[in-house]
């Protein structure tokens, strides 16, 4: 599919304006992913969560957060990755997306990264594991690349209305 042309118009007039953004980066395997901070309710540690049948693979359950059922995602299985196999070395960054409350299972938070908009690029067309239209730009960090993901295209309406199910 091709990429969400309004989060890279928007990213693209970030980049022309030089606004300092922040992000929190996390690992889901080998890549290095990044979502904007503001979206970001809390970081917790993995505790098991409560399955519900007749789930999508990718949405490992609910956890009771402070009287809040919270559908928690594993992004690597969202990905097209395979299951995570959470530890508690794994841990759940808590997001509101499109006025709902989320789990993200990530293996590792990495970073709190703050960035010129002018440092965030478009995304190259080619094939990649995790579809382009959940990207919506890419920093390059010492040697290293870290992919911007739009949690609203990765939890869209589709994705939030079996959530709101499961919730």
């Amino acid at each position: 599919m091709a990429p969400d042309m309004d989060n890279l118009s928007v990213e693209a007039g970030q980049a022309r304006s030089g606004t300092m953004r922040q992000f929190i980066s996390f690992r889901v395997g080998e890549e290095d992913y990044a979502i904007d901070i503001m979206m970001v309710r809390e970081i917790k540690g993995w505790t098991d969560a409560t399955t519900l049948p007749n789930q999508p693979e990718f949405i490992l359950g609910v956890l009771n957060l402070r009287g809040t059922i919270v559908p928690v995602f594993d992004l690597r299985c969202r990905f097209g990755l395979g299951l995570t196999r959470a530890t508690k070395g794994n841990v759940v960054i808590i997001v509101s997306v499109l006025d709902r409350t989320l789990g993200l299972l990530v293996d590792a938070v990495c970073d709190i990264l703050t960035v010129n908009g002018e440092q965030i690029r478009a995304v190259p067309e080619m094939d990649r594991t995790v579809s382009a239209e959940f990207l919506s730009g890419i920093i390059a960090m010492n040697n290293n690349m870290v992919v911007l993901l739009s949690l609203e295209a990765l939890f869209g309406r589709e994705a939030l209305a079996t959530a709101n199910a499961a919730a």
